[in-house]
């Protein structure tokens, strides 16, 4: 409520504004003249009639907002929108997409590409919000005003094995002319169409390439998918490091180091391999990171905390092993251990209808910071979760606010192996 609070009252004190300067600029033509009483009369009808209309304008555009995205906050109401959608796919697909998806947007026109620097822009033509391919409303004097045209930039941002998409909409027009006209959401329409533009199409690769490999997989490569799916290695640097800095403690903290070990026994039990084809729980893998958690507690001390909100309703829900501990290692070893003072790891899981989402969030340096990872082991992560669930699960990766990244899993809450 109070992001449209703000909203009005910036637009209408704008607005008046305008009228009152309008009105000093008024009483100057007309002052000592014979017609000044009936000028200050119709002035003052006319200014009550543009407030009115921007108010009306105001409601329209709150209406509209809330009819297409179902919320008023500052993101959904603002003119100009900004998205970041990570896509596993590399970047000439990635662009090829992002390009077909701007060229097929309703009204687009002026389409401008750039593949070497990975950029597209596309003008959208404006149309009235609710009498179709009109001029803008008669009824609204911010729509009269308003630009005619809307820009759409998209920018791609290689990464390793997949990539980033970066979409900027907003008016073709100086940034000023945000004070006094809106959008009536079309930004936020054109944000909402392009994002499902390509959630579709990747959807659709994932579809055939799933379908070529059903038509030439052969009985080895099903043996080798089998095998990929188990996960009965333990990292050997994570093992040195534990053991050595046990063999420490020992030493200066022997209470400690106990501790280590206990912690350290529960894990490697907890990740003895599996000697049937059944999917873990995620209640059984909260158990086993939370184990490999203390253990790098005890190692990097204040610098690592958990924070954990995982209802005991949802701890039943299948999902392949080892997987949420792949995503808080990589949350660790690229967000945290490389910033300084270290943070937080969130681990959050809701349910939704028939599915429920795993999220592993850190606060540390985000994309924007130095990374050696090569992206192999979100590459394996994708490709299981394809191999087990099908199209009935999915993984999304993204930037965190106000810094880090949040890593999403979204899994059937009864889910079959072998659903691809």
């Amino acid at each position: 409520m109070f992001p449209s609070l703000l909203l009005i009252v910036r637009i209408l004190v704008a607005w008046f504004g305008a009228v009152l300067m309008a009105g000093f600029i008024w009483n100057g033509i007309f002052e000592r003249t014979v017609l000044s009483g009936a000028a200050e009369w119709l002035f003052n009808l006319a200014s009550t009639l543009v407030m009115l209309s921007v108010l009306i304008g105001l409601i329209s555009h709150l209406r509209r907002i809330w009819l297409i995205t179902g919320r008023l906050d500052s993101t959904t109401l603002s003119s100009r929108q900004r998205r970041q959608i990570e896509v596993p796919l590399d970047t000439a697909a990635a662009f090829a997409l992002i390009e077909g998806a701007l060229r097929e947007l309703p009204r687009a026109e002026e389409a401008e590409s750039a593949p070497d620097s990975l950029q597209v822009r596309v003008k959208v033509r404006r149309v009235d919000s609710f009498d179709g391919p009109s001029q803008p409303s008669r009824f609204n004097i911010m729509a009269r005003f308003a630009v005619k045209r809307d820009l759409v930039q998209a920018t791609v941002t290689p990464g390793n094995g997949t990539s980033s998409i970066t979409l900027m909409l907003g008016p073709d027009a100086s940034a000023w002319l945000d004070l006094f006209v809106l959008d009536d959401g079309v930004n936020v329409e054109n944000a909402e169409a392009v994002t499902r533009a390509i959630t579709r199409r990747v959807a659709d690769q994932r579809r055939q390439e799933q379908a070529d490999v059903e038509k030439t997989v052969s009985e080895k490569e099903l043996t080798v998918a089998r095998l990929n799916l188990l996960n009965a290695q333990v990292e050997p640097h994570f093992l040195y490091n534990t053991l050595a800095s046990a063999q420490v403690l020992t030493r200066t903290d022997p209470p400690r180091a106990d501790i280590m070990l206990g912690h350290l026994i529960h894990y490697l039990r907890s990740s003895l391999p599996r000697t049937d084809e059944a999917l873990s729980t995620l209640g059984e893998e909260l158990e086993r990171t939370q184990a490999y958690l203390e253990i790098l507690k005890i190692r990097m001390g204040s610098r690592l905390n958990l924070q954990v909100e995982v209802p005991d309703t949802l701890k039943s829900v299948p999902m392949p092993s080892m997987m949420l501990q792949t995503l808080v290692e990589n949350a660790i070893k690229h967000g945290l251990e490389p910033k300084t003072g270290g943070g937080t790891i969130w681990i959050l899981a809701r349910k939704h209808d028939d599915h429920a989402t795993l999220t592993v969030a850190d606060d540390g340096q985000g994309f924007g910071g130095q990374s050696t990872g090569t992206g192999i082991g979100l590459k394996n992560l994708r490709e299981r979760l394809r191999l087990t669930f099908g199209s009935e699960a999915s993984f999304a990766i993204v930037s965190n606010f106000p810094s880090g990244v949040a890593a999403t899993l979204t899994l059937p809450l009864a889910g079959k192996a072998g659903a691809a």
